[in-house]
């Protein structure tokens, strides 16, 4: 049976609100996502989370019911609670109505089967969550493997890529890798290396894409290094038919993963 918490001092109540800040996050290997779609999808993946915190208030959801017994099954906890306590843990004014603690994935490169996707994302030096979180939604929708971090980039596990990824965290591989681990990695097997840049010559549709292919995408305000660029099997450019000189980082990838998959479905 789930027990209730309703104390703010409540021990549990204090460990997880400091999953907020990244080096809790770190230090107890653990992370928050929050919504019944969210953990819905995380548990139809295969991850159930080791504490679940929901509101007793609300009409118990079927979806909500189940999330119980699939937490309880696997050994973990169910929490009764209220919006109070779902606002001191999650930051948001208007919390949902269920919350879960999950153990962080391991982000290693040799984690990754290169050969169970055609397609990967690879970002550099990403910082905005909200675009993290978007690009591991549009590697969910075209059924690439994952998404390798490179250098420093946002934390993948912060409440707000979580919130961003809407359950795609739960369904794409995550790796983190400096450039040069990652380019040794890369360098011992197949893969195509796809830049994307304003100073490719070649326009992103002229290319034939090969399997696997590995699209790197830079930094929001500054772009790809040119060592980077120079390292790439192939550079290309999305035009700009406005004012425009870029793309946001997130739509550029959307942008050259649906072409890749669009070559390799071929024509309709």
């Amino acid at each position: 049976m789930p027990r209730a918490i309703t104390a703010f001092s409540n021990p549990l109540v204090k460990q997880v609100r400091g999953l907020r800040d990244k080096k809790n996050r770190r230090s107890e290997g653990l992370f928050m996502a929050e919504g019944l779609r969210i953990l819905t999808e995380a548990r139809d993946s295969g991850c159930i989370p080791k504490l679940l915190f929901y509101n007793g208030s609300e009409s118990p959801h079927r979806l909500l019911r189940d999330l119980v017994e699939a937490v309880e099954a696997a050994g973990g906890e169910a929490i009764e609670t209220n919006a109070d306590i779902l606002h001191k843990l999650s930051g948001k004014d208007n919390p949902q109505v269920v919350l879960g603690v999950f153990e962080e994935f391991s982000t290693g490169l040799a984690d990754v089967d290169r050969n169970g996707a055609g397609l990967w994302i690879v970002a550099q030096a990403l910082r905005d969550p909200g675009n993290l979180g978007t690009i591991l939604r549009t590697g969910d929708a075209v059924g690439a493997g994952g998404l390798i971090l490179v250098d420093e980039c946002v934390d993948p596990f912060s409440v707000e890529a979580v919130r961003a990824s809407m359950g795609a965290l739960f369904t794409q591989r995550i790796a983190a890798a400096s450039w040069d681990e990652f380019v040794t990695w890369l360098r011992g097997g197949e893969g195509v290396l796809i830049g994307t840049s304003l100073n490719a010559a070649q326009h992103y549709q002229q290319p034939r894409y090969s399997k696997p292919a590995f699209i790197l995408v830079g930094n929001e305000a500054q772009g790809l290094p040119e060592a980077y660029e120079a390292e790439c099997d192939l550079l290309v450019k999305i035009p700009m038919m406005g004012r425009a000189d870029s793309l946001n980082a997130a739509v550029a990838t959307a942008v050259m993963a649906y072409e890749v998959i669009n070559q390799w479905r071929g024509p309709r």
